[in-house]
């Protein structure tokens, strides 16, 4: 048998593979196939939930159909490859409606093809195969990977073209230079965005996106943006309106996290961005509350007071260093009931209710502190800034929690 190289140009004869290669191979596809998927998990970790989650058998179909359709080929060299073909096309389609590119898939197909060869030789030592079929073999296992990546290249292009979006990632450069803020011409963007077929909106609402959180594209609207490399995010033109939180959240899927930046004009397109990462920061600390969308516009007292979270330590620092010296408990005692005072400008029944003491307990309290604090809490700058520095502790607090 003659295993050929098919290209859209030309095919090519590789060299002669016997026929009975394909019997001694069939025995170790099954431990093949678990070998290739282990390796392709911890070289490409984003493909762990693939390979072994509820998509896993059909994932692990597509791959055992492409290494037997290769084996097949060495003892049938007419037999059909349309199986293969579809299949390979899916995965490429897939890597396109998850926003990716195709590196993590041709590294994939490296990868078994590797595992492959490397199985191969041990055989090749078990039946003393000679120097010249394992050159023949190695040559036509990567030559099939080659109609492999080929195949997942088609079906990639077709679905961008589906979902308007380029090959060449022109909208992701785009909107790289949109987050970045440089200075640039609003002539020179609104060009780049017509060689994209997207066009320049005036304001914009960036979302932020969790580590590992990949939305389906194919539940986005076509005019939104995405960049999911290292820190992966979203830019929505316009407002984020009830419609577009409803296609967030189900293109999100089950699991998936994301925050919602301020809509903004879009040369601040990087302001919206950095408060939504901040508000996906604290949501993940329980700070705010963690939803599977969180908004910046509901935490912007949170977004604020932990922004510079060094300056807020700062500050609490200054404006609370009377408490400095207590013990924990007493210290805790005071912040609560002067925290309590200063909001609400209670009287020592009032407080003592809330806090559940005995007003006298309130009072006495309340010396301490005017003792401690001095004119600090009779100034209304200072006792403004207390105010701030104490609720400004209280979140640090539950992000240390």
């Amino acid at each position: 048998m003659t295993v050929m190289r098919q290209t859209p140009e030309q095919t090519e004869p590789l060299g002669p593979l016997p026929r009975e290669f394909a019997a001694v191979m069939r025995p170790e596809l099954p431990s093949l196939l678990q070998e290739m998927a282990a390796e392709i998990v911890a070289a490409i970790p984003e493909y762990a939930e693939l390979l072994q989650g509820p998509n896993a058998r059909v994932m692990r179909i597509g791959i055992e159909q492409a290494i037997a359709t290769f084996v097949d080929r060495v003892a049938a060299p007419a037999a059909t490859t349309a199986l293969r073909d579809e299949l390979c096309r899916q995965f490429g389609r897939y890597e396109a409606f998850e926003g990716r590119s195709l590196d993590n898939l041709q590294a994939a197909y490296r990868i078994g093809c590797q595992v492959a060869l490397r199985r191969a030789r041990t055989v090749g030592r078990r039946y003393s195969l000679s120097a010249s079929f394992m050159l023949s073999f190695a040559d036509a296992l990567f030559a099939y990977m080659g109609d492999l990546a080929a195949l997942s290249r088609e079906g990639y292009v077709q679905a961008l073209a589906e979902l308007g979006e380029e090959p060449d990632n022109r909208r992701r450069r785009l909107l790289r230079r949109i987050v970045k803020g440089a200075p640039i011409a609003r002539g020179t963007l609104v060009e780049l965005a017509e060689h994209c077929g997207w066009q320049l909106p005036d304001r914009v609402t960036m979302v932020a996106l969790s580590s590992g959180t990949r939305p389906a594209r194919s539940a986005l609207d076509r005019d939104v943006l995405l960049d999911l490399d290292t820190e992966p995010h979203l830019l929505i033109p316009g407002a984020f309106t009830d419609r577009r939180r409803e296609t967030l959240t189900a293109a999100l899927g089950r699991g998936g996290r994301a925050a919602v930046g301020l809509t903004t004009a879009l040369a601040e397109a990087g302001d919206s961005l950095r408060w939504a990462r901040q508000t996906l920061s604290l949501a993940e600390a329980g700070v705010i509350e963690d939803s599977p969308v969180a908004l910046s516009e509901d935490h912007l007292l949170p977004l604020w007071l932990l922004g510079d979270t060094a300056l807020a330590q700062q500050m609490t620092g200054k404006y609370l260093a009377p408490l400095a010296g207590m013990t924990a408990t007493r210290r805790a005692r005071l912040v609560d009931t002067l925290q309590l005072w200063l909001t609400t400008r209670g009287t020592a029944a009032q407080m003592a209710e809330t806090l559940g003491v005995h007003p006298q307990t309130v009072r006495y309290r309340m010396r301490i502190l005017e003792r401690a604090f001095g004119a600090q809490l009779t100034d209304p700058d200072d006792r403004f800034a207390t105010e701030i520095a104490l609720r400004s502790l209280h979140l640090q607090g539950r992000r240390a929690g």
